[in-house]
This record gives C-alpha cells, sequence and structure tokens, in this order.
C-alpha cells in the first residue's frame, strides 16, 4: 500500500504537469485538448483518492544539505480530493465556455494544477518554492488568456508583479531557515533558533497574504476578474488563493512557537474579512462581488490560522472552495449566454434558467451562512476558537459574517426578483454589453453546478460531530472543534435576518468601498510612481552621465590611436626594419663561424681519433710473441717509472 500511495503521490503531480505541458505545446491538437484534459483530471481524482488513503511521504536529493520532499498529512488529505474534483468539474464546464486556443487553455489549466497540487503536498521549502513559482506563472498566463485584449494581459500582470512581490517573503524565509539551523523541512520550522523564528515567520506570512488575497494587496484579485470565468472559478475557489490560506494552516505551530505571529495573523484575516465583505457589498459587477469576497471568506481562514482552529480553517476552505466554484462558474453561464455579468443585467434570470438559478441560490444562501449550509457551520467554529482568543476579534469576525450575508443576499435578490414590464428595457440595456451573448446554455456548463451545489450544502459536516471529531483527528487536532448548539443558533439567526432585511429594502451602498478602498491607487502611489521615477532618474543619468562618459572615453582613444598611426608608420615600422636586417646580418655571421670554426674542429678531432685507432690496431697482430715482448717493454717502462719517482 505504501509503495501504492508513493507512485499514486508522484503520479499526481507528474501526470497533469506532462499533459498539460503537451497540449500547451501542442498545435494541432484543438480536437483532442478537451477529451484529454478530462480524461488526465478523472485520472487525478483517483491519484487523489489513494493518496489521501495511504497519506505516503517521498523524496529525492534536490540540493545539497536540502531534499525535494512531498508528503501527504492531515491537511493535504482533506485538500488534495476537494482541489482534484473541483478542477475536474471547472475543466467540464470550460469546454463549453471556452472555444478558441483549447488545447493552450487545457494545457495551461492543467499545469496550474499540477503546481497547485505540488504545493499542497511540499514537505520542504526548496519544494514549496519550485510550486510557488510554477502557480504565479500559470495563474499569469491564464489570467491573460485572451492576450490580445491588453486590459486582460495587463490584468494578469498586476496579479503576477503585486503577488510576485510578496513571494520574496518566502526566499527570505528560506534563508532565515538556513541560518537558523533547524533545516528546510516545514516540520522542523518551529526548531529554528529564537532569533532567525521570527524572520521566517514574518517571510511566510507575507508570501501567504499576498497569495490569499488579504490587506493591504488585495486589490490584484480585482484585476484578476477579466481571465476567463472558468479560470476564476479554479484559481480564486480551490486553487491559488485558497494555497495562501492552506499554507498559513500548515505552519501554524510555527505560528504559535512566535509571540507575534499569531495574533498579527489573526487580525489581519479578521480585517480583511470586514473591510472586503464591504468591498463586495459595494460591487455592481457580479464577478468583482464574488471576488471581493473570496477575499473576505479567506480572511476567515487566516483568522483560524493565527487562532489554532486547524480544523476549522481547512473545513472552511473546503466548503468555500465548492461554493465560489459553483459561483464563479454560475457567472460565467450567465455571462456566456446574455453577455453580462452586472447585477442590473441579472435580474430575474432565474426564471430563464432554472437549474444554475437554483444551483446559485443554494451558493448564495451556503456563502451567507443560513442553516444548514455549510459556510454556516465552518465560520461558526472559526469564530468561536477566535472568541477565546479575544472578544474584540470575536465581535470583528461576527460583524464580518453579517456582511457575508448582507452581499450573499444582494445577489440572491437580484437574480430571483422578477422584472415588471415597464422595467424590462432597462435590464434588456444592460445585456450584451460586454460581448455578445449566445442565449443559451450547453450542458457541459450545467452539469458541473449539479454537484458543487451538494458541497456547498453539505461540506459544513466536516465541522459537526461525528464527522468533524474524525476530521480534527486527521488533521492532529483531536478535541479541537468545540462549538455550543446556542452559537450556532445565534450566528445562523442574523445570517437569516440580515438576508430577510436586504430582502425587504434596499441595500446601502458603500460608495467608500466601490473602488476597492482605494488599494490599487494606493500601491501605484507609494510603490508604483516611486519605481518609475526612480527608473526614469537612473535612466537619464545613464544617458546624461554614464553614456557621455563612454563616449567621450572612446572619442580620446580614437584621437590618441589617429596620433599614434603616423608615429607607428614612421618610427615603429622602421624600427622593426631595422631589428629585422640586423638578425638577418648576424645570423650570416653566426652561419660563417659555424662553418668555418666548429665544423672544422669537429673534423680535426674526429681525424685525430681515427690515427690514434689504426696505431692502437698495430700491435694486436695474434701473435704471442708479440705480446710477450710488449709485456716486457711495459714491465720495464712501470719499474722505471717507480725508480725515478720513488
Amino acid at each position: 500500500m505504501n509503495a501504492l500511495g508513493q507512485a499514486a503521490l508522484w503520479s499526481l503531480v507528474v501526470v497533469p504537469a506532462v499533459a498539460g505541458a503537451l497540449l500547451a505545446l501542442a498545435r494541432r491538437a484543438e480536437r483532442m485538448a478537451v477529451p484529454a484534459s478530462l480524461a488526465v483530471a478523472t485520472v487525478s481524482v483517483v491519484l487523489s483518492v489513494v493518496a489521501a488513503a495511504a497519506r505516503p511521504s517521498v523524496s529525492v536529493p534536490f540540493l545539497a544539505g536540502a531534499r525535494f520532499g512531498l508528503t501527504v498529512d492531515g491537511l493535504a488529505a482533506v485538500v488534495l480530493p476537494m482541489l482534484t474534483v473541483v478542477t475536474l468539474l471547472v475543466l467540464l464546464a470550460a469546454a463549453g465556455e471556452v472555444h478558441h486556443s483549447r488545447a493552450r487553455f487545457h494545457g495551461l489549466m492543467l499545469l496550474f494544477a499540477a503546481a497547485v497540487a505540488l504545493t499542497a503536498t511540499a514537505a520542504t521549502l526548496p519544494t514549496l518554492l519550485f510550486a510557488w513559482e510554477i502557480m504565479g506563472a500559470a495563474s499569469y498566463a491564464l489570467i491573460g488568456f485572451w492576450w490580445r485584449d491588453d486590459d486582460r494581459v495587463s490584468a494578469g500582470l498586476t496579479a503576477f508583479l503585486t503577488t510576485r512581490g510578496a513571494d520574496l517573503g518566502l526566499y527570505v524565509a528560506t534563508g532565515a531557515a538556513l541560518a537558523g539551523g533547524a533545516g528546510l523541512a516545514l516540520v522542523d520550522l518551529p526548531a529554528t533558533s529564537a532569533g532567525w523564528r521570527h524572520l521566517v515567520a514574518a517571510g511566510i506570512i507575507v508570501a501567504a497574504l499576498g497569495k490569499a488575497a488579504q490587506l493591504p494587496v488585495s486589490f490584484w484579485l480585482s484585476r484578476a476578474m477579466a481571465g476567463p470565468s472558468s479560470v476564476s472559478a479554479l484559481l480564486h475557489s480551490a486553487a491559488m488563493v485558497a494555497m495562501g490560506g492552506y499554507l498559513l494552516l500548515r505552519v501554524q505551530p510555527l505560528l504559535a512557537a512566535t509571540s507575534w505571529a499569531g495574533p498579527a495573523t489573526m487580525w489581519v484575516g479578521a480585517v480583511t474579512a470586514l473591510l472586503l465583505g464591504a468591498v463586495a457589498l459595494a460591487q455592481h459587477d457580479l464577478k468583482q462581488l464574488l471576488a471581493a469576497s473570496t477575499s473576505a471568506q479567506l480572511g476567515f481562514v487566516v483568522l483560524a490560522a493565527g487562532a489554532g482552529a486547524v480544523t476549522g480553517g481547512v473545513a472552511h476552505l473546503v466548503a468555500h472552495a465548492a461554493t465560489k466554484a459553483l459561483l464563479f462558474l454560475a457567472a460565467g453561464a450567465w455571462l456566456t449566454a446574455l453577455g453580462t455579468k452586472q447585477l442590473a443585467g441579472l435580474r430575474g434570470v432565474v426564471a430563464r434558467w432554472r437549474l444554475v438559478g437554483w444551483s446559485a441560490s443554494v451558493g448564495a444562501l451556503a456563502l451567507a451562512g443560513i442553516p444548514p449550509l455549510s459556510l454556516w457551520a465552518t465560520k461558526d467554529v472559526i469564530l468561536t476558537q477566535a472568541l477565546d482568543q479575544s472578544p474584540w476579534l470575536y465581535a470583528v469576525g461576527l460583524a464580518a459574517s453579517a456582511l457575508s450575508a448582507a452581499y450573499a443576499g444582494k445577489v440572491l435578490v437580484i437574480i430571483w426578483r422578477r422584472v415588471p414590464a415597464n422595467k424590462q428595457s432597462d435590464v434588456d440595456a444592460h445585456r450584451n454589453g460586454e460581448q455578445k451573448g449566445s442565449g443559451r446554455m450547453s450542458r457541459l456548463e450545467q452539469a458541473p453546478l449539479v454537484l458543487l451545489t451538494v458541497g456547498a450544502g453539505y461540506a459544513g459536516l466536516l465541522t459537526l460531530p461525528p464527522l468533524g471529531t474524525t476530521v480534527a483527528a486527521a488533521v492532529g487536532r483531536p478535541g479541537e472543534v468545540h462549538t455550543s448548539v446556542l452559537e450556532l443558533a445565534v450566528s445562523g439567526a442574523i445570517a437569516l435576518a440580515v438576508v430577510v432585511t436586504v430582502a425587504r429594502r434596499p441595500v446601502p451602498q458603500p460608495r467608500w468601498a466601490l473602488r476597492w478602498l482605494g488599494l490599487e491607487n494606493a500601491a501605484h502611489v507609494l510603490v508604483v510612481r516611486p519605481t518609475q521615477r526612480c527608473a526614469e532618474a537612473l535612466a537619464r543619468f545613464d544617458d546624461r552621465v554614464l553614456d557621455r562618459t563612454v563616449t567621450g572615453l572612446a572619442g580620446v582613444l580614437l584621437r590618441l590611436a589617429q596620433q599614434v598611426g603616423p608615429f607607428d608608420d614612421r618610427v615603429l615600422d622602421r624600427a622593426v626594419e631595422l631589428a629585422a636586417t640586423s638578425t638577418v646580418h648576424a645570423a650570416g655571421r653566426a652561419g660563417r663561424v659555424d662553418d668555418r670554426w666548429l665544423d672544422g674542429a669537429v673534423e680535426a678531432f674526429a681525424a685525430g681519433m681515427r690515427r690514434l685507432g689504426q696505431l692502437a690496431r698495430r700491435p694486436q697482430s695474434g701473435q704471442l710473441h708479440q705480446y710477450y715482448r710488449q709485456a716486457v717493454v711495459v714491465l720495464v717502462i712501470g719499474v722505471v717509472v717507480l725508480v725515478v719517482w720513488g
């Protein structure tokens, strides 16, 4: 089983990544793109279930002192099946929405899904960084998928650069973890030395809040709505935005190991849930409303991570994924059919497409927190643990929950309220305003809504007994889920009262929140414009100082070369010629000395040695009496020498 689980874990990442790359690069795969992507997504669902059941861990050498590791812990076991199922349903709906460049679209979606699966299972910081970067790059390509539209490309660039700036925190955290000596495994981060631990926590929080579209960088999510609705349904429900909150849940022990990280995270999440709830209430565009509500609902997940409510946070993540994917796909279906996503053009739309209308209604009621639907229970579990931390924090969270009911009720009223005959022309004037509506919906667009409706309705059971106890034990938090019937009743009553109030009277429009709190303008004033001015100043310095210096130096060298040229011709070349002539003469003299003296001396020495050889041969006649005579002569000479010198 362990070997099967490890194979399933590797395949869960590799199969969609390879298939996605092949589809994205293929030029003639339009016909097979949809069947291939749906087949791969179906296989991924099976693989995620196997991996969740087996809980495998795998790793391979990657860098010196760091391994490329993946693991399926309790959190990943809950999130992975949700991710793969939502991906499959979104790809199914996209088959009815995206009709051009299908191969590239489905390839990018599969690549993105593979990166998110790798993010969810990353066991070490190098693995997380690898997945984080691919996820960000794929999201940029998907948001700006219709690249011929400059506004959409600009929106993708804004989303990419904003999140990319926050991603630098993850690199800071990795460097601090190395310096802290505890290692790069996520489970080892709380053991980092005290000084470096704070930097690790700060870096991860910044990166996670950026991906989760929390304050103060929430505005990038508004721009991301320029992408196809199916992209929004995946990226901003179960995938990239959700991964920011998921990462904070994964490193909750690290947040708890510092004195400030937990409280700071809680308050950022609570304030985001409150203020972005007001932003959602002020919107006139359905996708913009859903985008703001995504930031607000992820604020509850961030709040849960800071408060230590891991079980409630992961349950809210799953319930929000089903709910928001459902609502984004419904918005995309209406945009395709009616040519608008403006709320003014969607009045009474339920009567025309009942399946989509009823499904979206269930999603809106779940978003409002109406019992017994999913987000009612998950939000309440989080708020209960927030109350243990601070009553003020609980009050902010409860106010944010009421705002959720207000903006969800606003959607319900608009799509259900019938249009009087004398007002029909006003509604029609808003339709076909953004694109030409087809006037129909395909079954591929409607079929996924049924399953997502079930998820939006029943995902809250993840926090209620007995399933809630099982989930708490699975994520390593046994006994964490505790909430009273009274608290559930109070939160449900507040949500119901708000929805009824919204249905009876017009919703107040907080105009100050219409433009997303002016966050994008603030970013331009505080970051973009100073950066541009700095770049312009550096460009002027380059043109006026550096370029002039280089040009002037080049001119000096050119003039010097021009002056050196005649000197070279007249003096240096003449000196070289004279040196060459002298060398030739010297070589001639040396040659004559060699011929006359050296060769003669060698020949004379050879002749002398030849004569000595001839003299030495003469006594060698072979006659014995001559050898005796020579011996006597040598003996006499020896005696004389001894006598004379002795």
